[in-house]
């Protein structure tokens, strides 16, 4: 299979945006030195873009991931580093949406 993008869409629990984005940014260096990884970065709501904007809002952040194929995805979500992530922010998420997509 070829190239992998992944949009992650995850829901912190009220007011812990800060602290789950600080857990995930810690583990992104890890991330970003798998075999595969391309692109692995948390995004949140730019501000004061207008009306045309739908923002996430407070509580969410969205993840943007590019993989070389989806193999090395799989094998990023087995790795020990995102075990120790999940379980550090466990609490601290409300929910997580994980779209998985290939090129068009």
């Amino acid at each position: 299979m070829s190239l992998v993008h992944v949009v992650a869409i995850i829901t912190a629990e009220p007011g812990k945006r800060a602290e789950v984005l600080t857990a995930f940014n810690e583990n992104v260096p890890n991330v970003r030195a798998e075999d595969g990884c391309i692109e692995y970065g948390a995004t949140i709501d730019t501000a004061d873009v207008g009306p045309f904007q739908t923002q996430f809002g407070l509580d969410i952040f969205v993840v943007i991931e590019k993989w070389q194929s989806l193999n090395h995805l799989k094998a990023h979500s087995a790795s020990p580093h995102m075990a120790s992530y999940a379980a550090k922010t466990k609490d601290l998420i409300a929910d997580k949406v994980i779209h998985v997509l290939s090129p068009a």
